[in-house]
């Protein structure tokens, strides 16, 4: 009798599906029932806040009552329930649904490949190539929310979704008024790293994979696996990008300048991966509203939402722990904190080890760690705090500080006089950054913004030599504040204009002072910047088109510098694209470079600001032109460049030649060619990137007036490999293979001569030979484990230099203390094999 009556009702609700029509004509479901109530003598039961608000097209059809409850089951969100032959229960108790969508986006009509879908800010699903997803047995308030990188989120409620005529429904998410800058390519090389359709590189650290040797999405380490991005010291204290120097790149931190990148000297980055959201690093074509760094433009993002629940984590690797805490306070207050700390005053590791050889093997500290009556502290430290206060859905505040810290002690034990005496020497490299900003959404086409920043750096050091009984103390300190305001118009979704000005005070001071003989020399110099710009972004299906004009005005000199910036993007057909980029920029600092007594050795840098005759305004005219292949997930790109960068010093160059002491003025041209391949699939990426380039300076004064550069890397090859071995287990292998640095050897024959009452090394031709070729083979392995369904963990092993290849990065030679007619060798090395582990858990 039971499967009789379950036979009646699917006869029924085929019956209904094969002759039920609907009326075109919507009526309220509370008119409905009154309707059925008098035509079958029935009463409802319902509560009226349950049905006043629902729709439906009744049926244009005679249905039995029995029909009529079924089909109100199968048209609305109730449960409708005979109890007897008069009375009709309507609930909403324990009622699920199926829905299904398609994510878009609402400017280009694309699938947004890849768009999170959250419940209750738990990833459930992820759109498919197509955009579609779908979810079952969800309660009609289910609360969802559909996001995607460069798009402002959707949040709907499930019962939206709800429709007999159109199942699954379209979702169309509108791009960031502030991102500007649709992705071109989702996955780019491995998860977590993107191109924009502006030819910027974008890593967001959440979504991050894997990179080989690296067990952390390392900001500045990631980065160099991009064409044209080398380090030749391996430092990323030292990254060039085409042919730059490393000072030429401009770092920007939540809208604040930073004069520091480097903990360990130059080995781990300083920024905290856990907290900073997204990097984008753009080597050319830059936005008029950025000067400064005529190399390169780094900017760093950390996360800019207020959550509705409490996030964190934390994790410790061979050389640090890290914590972080995202803190909702109320709807519209949120905090968001960071700290990291080097763990390596308190535990010796492998990595430690390896990178404390590395970074030291060239200075004082080396030489006296190979005294048994030396003793060292070393450590570092960073960290972070956010405030976000939400006005309105149009308005935002948000404050800002980072701070960064690296701190070296080395005590000297000897005996003076049969009495034990005990000297120390030190060295403390700091940042401090602090600023604020404010975002106003005044109408759908006009916004607004407000940046301020203060930016500090301090590095000292004292270094006592018992043998002189001497005490030397050095300092450098930069202080910069700075405050842009921009306004933003967008007349349709396609055409957007940005003007701004902005305004700069830079100040430097150098310092010096020996205690026998006296001496002390102290140099500080302030220069004040402005400047205006403007510009209009153009994008469609297929044309990108920025045109910029930057203003720049320097009163100490009366000095005007016009910068006009170009990107360019053509879609030829679904699989090529044209690119063209160009950009004039100009920079106000510069580093110059001792290599006898600055910081013990260890930091060899010093910030100078311009004086526009003996340091002058370096300036940088840019160009390129590329093309680009895409087709089922495969991509190729080939860009061809040529830099011009003029206003540099000899003293910022660090030559090991002739030239190291003389003062000069010249430029570097920088000009090659960029191939990457890159391959993707469900389970592997694979990319190799080749850079072929050729970078001389000029300096008119020097003889010969034309030579390489000393980044000059005519071959540069990197690959990798990442595989999904099993849904939670990736690897990944990759490795670089590059010509050697250049360096200059003395005459033979006749290695010194003397010049006056010095013997100095007699060198031949600049930069005219070079190092064997470097080569290294790194891997990674990560494993990502719930320990619930809000709580993950991922343990990541990686070794860098898996061979152990003796690779130098650099040689000099000094004048042999032994026998003055001679020169020694020396030669720096690169990391060995170096293993490193970590482990970490997010909530």
């Amino acid at each position: 009798m039971q499967n009789n009556k379950w036979l009646i009702y699917l006869i029924l609700i085929v019956g209904f599906c094969s002759y039920g029509q609907k009326s075109t004509t919507m009526i309220t479901l509370e008119n409905y029932l009154k309707h059925i109530e008098q035509e079958f003598d029935v009463k409802f039961s319902y509560a009226v806040q349950d049905v006043v608000q629902v729709k439906l097209n009744p049926p244009t059809q005679k249905m039995s009552l029995q029909q009529v409850i079924i089909y109100l089951n199968v048209n609305t969100l109730l449960n409708f329930k005979a109890l007897d032959e008069r009375y009709i229960t309507v609930t909403t108790a324990n009622k699920t649904i199926s829905i299904c969508g398609t994510v878009l986006s609402s400017d280009t009509g694309l699938p947004l490949a890849g768009a999170s879908i959250s419940v209750n800010s738990v990833l459930k699903s992820s759109a498919n190539t197509k955009g579609y997803f779908s979810l079952n047995n969800l309660s009609p308030d289910t609360i969802l929310l559909i996001s995607y990188l460069g798009y402002e989120s959707q949040q709907l409620i499930a019962r939206d979704f709800f429709s007999t005529t159109n199942p699954c429904k379209r979702i169309n998410l509108k791009p960031l008024q502030e991102e500007l800058n649709p992705v071109l390519i989702n996955v780019y090389l491995t998860a977590g790293l993107q191109k924009y359709i502006d030819g910027s590189i974008v890593l967001t650290t959440k979504k991050f994979e894997i990179l080989p040797g690296l067990v952390q999405p390392d900001v500045l380490q990631s980065i160099q696996v991009l064409p044209g991005v080398e380090s030749t010291n391996e430092s990323i204290a030292n990254i060039n990008v085409r042919g730059g120097t490393n000072d030429q790149n401009l770092m920007i931190w939540d809208n604040i300048k930073m004069y520091h990148s480097g903990h360990f000297f130059g080995l781990i980055s300083a920024y905290n991966p856990n907290l900073t959201n997204k990097v984008i690093v753009t080597k050319n074509g830059t936005s008029a509203a950025y000067s400064d760094g005529v190399s390169s433009t780094i900017s760093m993002f950390t996360k800019d939402d207020i959550s509705n629940k409490l996030e964190g984590g934390a994790g410790i690797n061979l050389i640090d722990a890290d914590a972080f805490l995202e803190i909702p306070l109320t709807k519209k207050w949120s905090v968001h904190l960071s700290g990291r700390r080097s763990i390596t005053d308190f535990v010796d590791t492998p990595t430690f080890t390896n990178y404390f050889e590395r970074s030291f093997q060239d200075s004082e500290i080396k030489a006296k760690a190979e005294d048994s009556n030396t003793s060292s502290d070393f450590h570092f430290f960073d960290y972070t705090a956010k405030l976000l206060f939400d006005f309105n859905a149009n308005h935002q505040f948000r404050a800002n500080i980072i701070g960064i810290q690296n701190n070296l002690e080395y005590n000297e034990n000897s005996r003076q006089q049969n009495e034990p005496e005990s000297k120390s020497t030190t060295l403390s490299q700091k940042n401090l950054g602090a600023g604020f900003n404010w975002k106003g959404k005044w109408s759908e086409k006009w916004s607004s913004e407000v940046n301020t920043y203060y930016s500090k750096y301090n590095i000292d050091a004292t270094d006592y030599r018992f043998q002189t009984d001497q005490l030397l103390s050095e300092a450098n300190e930069v202080l910069e504040t700075g405050a842009k305001v921009n306004a933003k118009f967008t007349t349709n979704e396609s055409l957007h204009f940005l003007g701004g000005y902005q305004i700069t005070e830079t100040g430097m001071l150098n310092q010096t002072t020996v205690s026998a003989p006296a001496y002390s020399s102290t140099k500080k110099n302030v220069l004040l910047s402005q400047a205006v710009f403007a510009e209009t972004e153009f994008h469609n299906r297929q044309t990108f088109l920025r045109l910029g004009l930057r203003l720049n005005y320097f009163e100490k000199f009366n000095k005007f510098i016009v910068e006009p910036r170009l990107n360019f993007r053509q879609e030829l057909s679904k699989n090529f694209a044209l690119k063209i980029e160009g950009e004039f920029k100009n920079q106000i600092a510069t580093q110059i470079i001792d290599f006898e007594d600055d910081f013990l050795g260890v930091e060899k840098r010093r910030w100078v600001v311009v004086n526009n005759t003996t340091i002058p305004i370096a300036t940088s005219k840019q160009g390129s032109f590329g093309v680009e292949f895409k087709q089922k997930k495969f991509n190729f790109d080939v860009t061809g460049f040529y830099k011009f960068v003029d206003g540099i010093t000899a003293s910022n160059q660090g030559f090991y030649n002739s030239f190291q002491y003389k003062n000069a003025n010249g430029n570097y041209t920088s000009k090659g060619i960029e191939f990457l391949t890159n391959k993707t699939a469900r389970n592997y990426s694979i990319w190799t990137s080749y850079t072929l380039s050729k970078n001389e300076y000029e300096f008119e004064s020097f003889t010969p007036s034309q030579f390489p550069n000393n980044v000059d890397i005519r071959h540069s090859v990197t690959f990798g490999f990442n595989y999904n071995i099993i849904e939670n287990l990736s690897i990944s292998l990759g490795g670089i293979w590059r010509n050697g640095h250049p360096y200059t050897a003395p005459i033979a024959g006749n290695e010194t001569l003397q010049t006056g009452n010095t013997i100095v090394v007699n060198y031949d031709n600049p930069n005219s030979r070079n190092l064997d070729d470097f080569k290294r083979l790194d891997v990674s392995l990560s494993y990502k484990f719930p320990f619930s369904q809000s709580v993950k963990g991922i343990l990541r092993a990686g070794i860098i230099n898996l061979t152990n290849e003796e690779n130098l990065i650099n040689r000099y030679y000094r004048v042999d203390p032994n026998d003055s007619s001679k020169a020694v060798e020396v030669n720096n090395a690169s990391l060995g094999l170096t293993p490193n582990l970590s482990f970490r858990v997010n909530f």
